[in-house]
């Protein structure tokens, strides 16, 4: 398959067809223009001489088009005939020479990306002798994100050639290609009481959407109780609606991020089919989708999507990059637990449009009472059986103050996993933590508890809830908070004792 195909040549065709040769691998080009023909064969690119807006004269098929005549017509022509050629492709387009408006709005809706020179290099100029682009009339757009074109697509900066190019280019295609076949608006779920890695996915892969013009909304089932969530909600002022809010009939695509199936820690109908799902976490099962990105081996969801903003050449506003900063420093724990390389370099990359002002407000916020009562009720009822630690306690209005205290009880010395349950509204809940052994917290939830609820998550992290049933008709001499221990806790110390002897444990 070629994977990149050049359709039409000038100077601007001739830089990318030069870097994408060089550095990006496969290339075809297709002009009319011989000069440019034998330029290009003496470059060593498959150059054919026929016209770049006849569709039979395209190759079977193309991962990525760049259309790059000088000509704004002909590149109008040509960005059409992509487009319906190759559906699935990467569209590139350049402008040309003084495009007409009527030109530039065709090329702007037939390409994924538009490059504009002209507009690149004018900002530039503006930047270098200290004016805004806003004084000299480009839009009103402010100092911290560049000017976008109208309809809602993006201009590339074509003072990085390469940006055209956007690396393993199959993903943002797909994912393009798959936003751009809805007929109508795209809920984005995020799991029930959302961390900042769920919230930061959800608003940026709403942002993606609208930036091919599919409208859409982020939402959340349950609560975000979290302090520090709900610290980073306000700070930011990110709007997410609620899913008792949502009807579905409203939308013609649903996408869930942070997670993977629909009825599963989300409002969604179990086996409700979902569009896209961008997640980090292993899959239990299959996952169904038109467009699927699962990477068990990146710390972050928050890293999937700057890795596509980046590649489909978004510009994050200032709330989003710090939000999905947020989001990958709190999986990642810091950077201390699963991170991967990818989620380096993301964070890296958003660190110049995210504000650290903001990070660290966020980062400290005030302590809830309930809060502090579950780390309380934790330490109080610990029970420690070697490198084990579980402790319920009872009844709880804050479901993340389970997953606070399991990572305040993972710092007590030999302790190597730590699990933190609770009950409310008729579910039991709990949040397990490991550090520093072969044991897979996942798993382990995984063999205690998945036969009576659901359990799972990462080998440092993992999560359960289990339906209290008969446990909550407990005769009155009895304690709720009691049969719930014994009733969770023997499970989870046999899974433990099966996965690996207490000897292979620190105990001191």
């Amino acid at each position: 398959m070629t994977r990149r195909l050049l359709l039409g040549c000038g100077a601007v065709g001739n830089t990318l067809a030069e870097r994408t040769r060089e550095e990006r691998g496969e290339l075809m080009a297709i002009t009319d223009d011989d000069g440019w023909v034998s330029t290009l064969r003496d470059r060593n690119v498959a150059a054919v001489a026929a016209d770049p807006t006849e569709p039979s004269a395209y190759p079977d098929a193309a991962a990525v088009v760049l259309v790059a005549s000088d000509d704004p017509g002909r590149n109008a022509a040509a960005a059409r005939a992509a487009r319906d050629r190759f559906p699935d492709a990467l569209v590139v387009a350049h402008l040309g020479t003084a495009p007409t408006a009527e030109q530039e709005a065709a090329i702007r809706r037939a390409a994924d990306r538009v490059v504009d020179p002209v507009g690149a290099v004018a900002d530039r100029v503006l930047d270098a002798v200290g004016l805004d682009p806003v004084d000299a009339g480009t839009g009103d757009r402010g100092t911290d994100e560049p000017a976008r074109p109208t309809d809602g697509r993006d201009a590339v900066d074509f003072a990085d050639p390469t940006a055209a190019e956007p690396g393993t280019e199959e993903r943002p295609a797909r994912l393009v290609t798959t936003l751009r076949a809805l007929s109508g608006p795209l809920l984005v779920v995020a799991h029930d009481n959302p961390d900042p890695d769920a919230i930061a996915s959800a608003i940026g892969l709403a942002r993606i959407a609208e930036s091919v013009g599919v409208a859409a909304d982020a939402c959340h089932g349950g609560d975000i109780a979290h302090q520090e969530n709900r610290a980073m909600v306000n700070v930011l002022d990110i709007r997410l609606r609620t899913f008792a809010d949502v009807d579905l009939d409203d939308y013609d695509g649903v996408a869930v991020v942070d997670h993977s199936r629909a009825g599963v820690n989300n409002g969604l109908p179990a086996e409700y089919p979902v569009d896209v799902v961008i997640d980090h976490h292993p899959p239990r099962g299959p996952v169904a989708g038109s467009f699927v990105d699962v990477r068990p081996t990146v710390g972050a969801t928050s890293t999937l999507i700057a890795e596509y903003l980046s590649r489909l050449g978004i510009a994050p506003d200032r709330a989003l990059a710090t939000a999905l900063s947020y989001g990958i420093r709190t999986d990642t724990k810091g950077f201390t637990r699963s991170t991967a390389t990818d989620d380096f370099e993301a964070a890296a990359a958003l660190l110049a449009d995210a504000d650290e002002s903001v990070l660290e407000r966020v980062e400290s916020p005030s302590v809830s009472p309930e809060t502090l009562r579950v780390l309380a009720a934790a330490i109080e009822h610990r029970d420690v059986r070697g490198a084990a630690l579980a402790t319920c306690v009872g009844e709880v209005s804050d479901r993340d103050a389970l997953a606070q205290a399991a990572d305040r009880l993972l710092g007590l010395d030999g302790v190597a996993v730590s699990f933190v349950y609770g009950y409310a509204d008729g579910v039991i809940y709990g949040s397990a933590r490991a550090r520093g052994t072969d044991l897979d917290a996942g798993e382990l939830l995984r063999d205690a508890l998945d036969a009576v609820g659901s359990a799972g998550g990462h080998a440092s992290m993992a999560g359960a809830q289990v339906p209290l049933g008969i446990l909550a008709a407990v005769p009155e001499s009895a304690s709720l908070s009691d049969v719930v221990e014994t009733f969770v806790a023997e499970r989870f110390f046999e899974a433990f004792d099966a996965a690996a002897p207490r000897s292979e444990f620190p105990t001191g």
